[in-house]
Formats: C-alpha cells, sequence, structure tokens
C-alpha cells in the first residue's frame, strides 16, 4: 500500500512540478492525474499492482475526502446566509448547464455511434 501511495503522490508531484514550470492555469493534481492516466494505459499493470491497490483502497473511503468540504460549509454559514440567493442561483445553474452538456454529449455520441447505448434491451414496438 505504501508503494502504491508513493506513486501516487509521486504523480501528484510531477504534476504540480509541471503546472509551476509551465505557469498553466490547470490545478496540478489534475496533470498528475493526467500523467498517471497515460503512464496506466501505456504499462497496464496487473490487477494487483501496488498503485491500482492504493487507488482501490482510497476508493473504498471516498465519503472521508467529503468530510473537511462539509466543515467549510458550516465554518462559512455567515457568508452562506448573507449571500444565499447568489450561490443558490449559481449552483443551480451550474447543475443545469453540467446536465446539459452531459445530455448533449450523450446525444452526439449516440448519433455518432449509430445506435443507442442504454442500460436497457430494446424491445420492439408493437404494431398499433
Amino acid at each position: 500500500m505504501i508503494v502504491g501511495l508513493t506513486w501516487l503522490i509521486a504523480f501528484q508531484l510531477l504534476g504540480e512540478v509541471t503546472v509551476q514550470v509551465l505557469d498553466l492555469t490547470v490545478p496540478g493534481p489534475v496533470v498528475g492525474m493526467l500523467y498517471l492516466f497515460v503512464f496506466l494505459r501505456l504499462r497496464q499493470p496487473a490487477a494487483d499492482a501496488p498503485v491500482l491497490r492504493a487507488g482501490t483502497g482510497l476508493l473504498r473511503h471516498l465519503q472521508l475526502f467529503f468530510i473537511p468540504a462539509g466543515v467549510g460549509i458550516v465554518a462559512s454559514f455567515g457568508v452562506i446566509g448573507a449571500d444565499w440567493l447568489p450561490i443558490l442561483v449559481a449552483m443551480l445553474g451550474s447543475w443545469f448547464l453540467g446536465l446539459a452538456v452531459v445530455g448533449w454529449t450523450s446525444t452526439g455520441l449516440e448519433r455518432l455511434l449509430g445506435q443507442p447505448r442504454d442500460d436497457q434491451p430494446r424491445t420492439p414496438r408493437a404494431a398499433r
């Protein structure tokens, strides 16, 4: 597990260094995740590789990563209470925009690929 976590932190550090050197506006961990993705696609490690075991272990406890965000919200109730309307509009607007982009993307991919990608099997329509 330590070896896998070391790999994950090394890729995050590599992403941070890349962002600092190239003066990018993308967060370093995102660049590090991209590096890790490319590395894993090229190397194709075994299912019991340390980096995969570490990632699985972190995903198993993903809910714990939301605790700092929840604490931040509770600590900022004064600001949230004073500016609740702009915050609500921003949250609903970004949610709707994300929903629309996902819908347009999935529809576009279905048209591009020529077939729907539903979880449910297609049933023939009854003659009317």
